[in-house]
């Protein structure tokens, strides 16, 4: 079975078979967890400089920072763990004909 995607912004994916959690950043403990996995290289950041709004787990002990909201990301994680996918979008409905659809 191929490994599911989920798109967390920027160009940037997890597997979402191996997520175990996703929290918000700011409380102390999740705060405490974050410098634990800097201080141990366990954190990756795929913020592309933007403010953390997501922190995910997974499940080999590496901690994920997301720019998107957990609420996003659980949204997305719930999708693909039901089997069920996005609607696509058309290169006109992204705007990317330059308006003249």
């Amino acid at each position: 079975m191929p490994t599911e995607l989920i798109h967390i912004g920027f160009g940037n994916y997890i597997a979402s078979d191996h997520v175990v959690g996703i929290a918000a950043p700011g409380s102390a403990p999740v705060k405490r967890l974050i410098q634990e996995g800097r201080d141990k290289n366990t954190t990756i950041d795929m913020t592309s400089g933007r403010r953390t709004k997501a922190v995910v787990f997974m499940d080999n002990g590496t901690i994920m920072l997301a720019a998107i909201t957990p609420e996003t990301l659980e949204g997305r994680v719930r999708m693909q763990r039901s089997g069920m996918r996005p609607p696509s979008i058309t290169a006109s409905q992204a705007g990317a004909d330059g308006g003249r659809s």
